[in-house]
């Protein structure tokens, strides 16, 4: 069995970084996190591979500075799997690409039924790759040699994936296509943080009552504070539902709080001091938390009917037309055009629908060139469509 060398010094890592220059063509790259393991999203092995230099494993926690490769390989292309995923980790880390191409992307343009990179690169060259270590524990050191086999692989044939996709997306005449989808996911900016992030905890609708909803507030932020100073993901300290539980239980004590049976995790019962000090801080809050949050998004499309009944009919002519639009290109329907653009764009038309006016509302909610070339017009036709009909439907799904 092949042993498989970790780069975890500065000095292997700039001979690793002249190699990687001195090869040809581009570059395949994968980050491994601990998701689910690890509070941060942090790197905990970097995986390369360029013809002509061979493959290379990286430990971000033991190199110094990643600068080296970058000005190695900054303006070469860097080809990714789910490029939007490894991206960020490899932000923190000062890499940078210039140019990227995602296979996986590619192959959803492309209509793959299975766009995994293992079913990809199955489809591609006939090499059928183990995916057992996906889901692992990347923090772990000294890393076991299955896991850096595993890990090596996952660049070692992506390269050629590459150009055989490349080259289906030239002969179905997408290739532009995908240039623009590569180039937004390369720019996409990090979302803002939610402004009460509390709120995504997961049950969270179960509890009633400002108050209520005040000590779950504290609950999730305790957690979250003692997640980011342990670095462990903070579902694996206390699961939601075991936060959304001590709330529901009202407990009056800090033995209250410990005999509630779904209070559950590593550190519900070693931190008790830490959650009943939450729920205390909660009770005393006099800045109660909204029990309904306005939103910007218009409402679920199975209630348009009732609600605003142009809008249903303008929704469904148009999400017809985008999904036959789609079927002739070969592709899902969410990648021709989100379903949340389009909803948008129905809710809150143009004054005006023509192509223009639609082409402008769409490029405001972030599609892209081919996207608008592609959709705009049908949407336009659709619009028109629907305001004409002498009966609207009603009854919109989801």
């Amino acid at each position: 069995m092949t042993d498989y060398v970790v780069i975890d010094n500065d000095a292997d890592f700039g001979d690793a970084a002249a190699a990687l220059s001195a090869g040809s063509g581009p570059i395949a790259v994968d980050v491994e996190r601990a998701s689910g393991f690890r509070y941060s999203q942090r790197a905990y092995l970097v995986q390369m591979f360029r013809r002509g230099s061979g493959a290379f494993l990286f430990d971000p926690l033991s190199i110094s500075s990643f600068q080296p490769l970058q000005r190695a390989i900054g303006a070469e292309e860097w080809v990714f799997h789910a490029a939007s995923q490894d991206l960020p980790s490899l932000h923190e880390l000062q890499l940078d690409p210039a140019h990227v191409f995602d296979t996986e992307l590619a192959s959803r343009l492309l209509g793959y039924e299975r766009v995994g990179l293992a079913a990809v690169v199955e489809r591609a060259l006939g090499i059928v790759l183990a995916k057992e270590h996906s889901a692992a524990d990347w923090s772990t050191r000294p890393l076991p040699n299955a896991w850096l086999e595993y890990a090596e692989l996952d660049v070692l044939h992506l390269i050629d994936v590459r150009d055989f996709i490349a080259a289906e997306l030239a002969a179905s005449g997408k290739t532009e296509f995908a240039a623009e989808e590569f180039e937004a996911t390369r720019l996409r900016q990090p979302k803002p943080p939610r402004e009460e992030p509390w709120r995504r905890l997961s049950g969270l609708h179960q509890v009633r009552g400002a108050k209520n909803l005040a000590i779950a507030r504290e609950l999730w932020q305790a957690r979250e504070d003692f997640a980011r100073e342990c670095d462990v993901s903070p579902g694996r300290l206390v699961p939601d539902r075991a936060l959304v539980a001590a709330v529901q239980a009202c407990p009056t004590s800090k033995g209250a709080l410990a005999a509630v049976s779904a209070f559950t995790g590593r550190a519900s019962r070693s931190q008790l001091d830490r959650w009943w000090a939450a729920i205390e801080r909660g009770r005393e809050r006099t800045d109660l938390p909204r029990e309904r949050v306005p939103s910007d998004t218009p409402p679920p499309p199975r209630a348009w009917a009732d609600r605003n009944p142009e809008a249903d009919a303008r929704l469904k002519a148009a999400r017809a037309a985008v999904e036959a639009r789609a079927e002739e290109l070969g592709m899902p329907t969410e990648n021709l055009l989100t379903p949340d653009t389009l909803r948008r764009v129905a809710w809150e038309p143009p004054s005006v629908i023509d192509v223009e006016t639609i082409s402008s509302a769409l490029a405001s909610r972030d599609a892209r060139h081919w996207q608008i070339e592609q959709t705009a017009q049908r949407i336009a036709q659709a619009f028109v469509e629907a305001a004409q009909a002498p009966e609207q439907s009603s009854g919109a799904d989801s």
